[in-house]
């Protein structure tokens, strides 16, 4: 039965580091994705620490989506993360996830982590899609809205999870085992 709908093309990327003026589309990006939309201020301040990394996607010369990312001890955490609505479900997310997952070492950080609304359904299963598994339900995690957020996570080692005894620690967990 057709949907109706074709397939998109998967698009190629160029995938590389956030500089100043990229700053604009990316802006744009953010404001078509989300509700609780990041200014600029809140971008640059996250920007300016250490342990805080931008990256785009690019394609012919057009920011097509960003990720803002920490580095920790034996982690990344995605706190900011979209992809601009014309050019979804081309295979960008995946690429830029794939991107950050190839940073990962199994004796560095092995781990990626991450929160989403519980409103925000496309992204849990996009999310889910790219392998990460929900580990914890974050009470009243968003200032803005005091959302629930879930607790996604990436990990090299299936066995390393958070819930180290491998019994589930939400709803979302206790899903996914059966």
């Amino acid at each position: 039965m057709s949907t109706g709908r074709a397939p998109r093309e998967l698009l190629r990327v160029h995938i590389r580091w956030m500089i100043r003026r990229d700053m604009a589309e990316v802006l744009a990006a953010e404001q078509q994705s989300f509700e609780y939309a990041w200014t600029e201020e809140d971008f640059l301040r996250c920007l300016r620490q250490r342990n805080c990394i931008g990256m785009v996607a690019e394609h012919q010369d057009r920011i097509v989506g960003f990720m803002i990312y920490e580095l920790h001890k034996n982690r990344l955490h995605v706190l900011n993360f979209a992809v601009a609505t014309d050019f979804r479900r081309g295979g960008i997310g995946a690429q830029m996830v794939g991107k950050l997952i190839g940073k990962l070492s199994s004796h560095r950080r092995s781990k990626v982590t991450l929160a989403v609304r519980e409103r925000n359904l496309d992204a849990q299963v996009f999310f889910r899609m790219q392998d990460f598994r929900a580990t914890r339900v974050l009470r009243n995690y968003y200032e803005d809205s005091g959302e629930d957020a879930f607790l996604m996570e990436f990990s090299l080692d299936p066995s390393d999870a958070d819930d180290a005894a491998g019994t589930p620690t939400n709803r979302i967990a206790a899903f996914e085992q059966n």
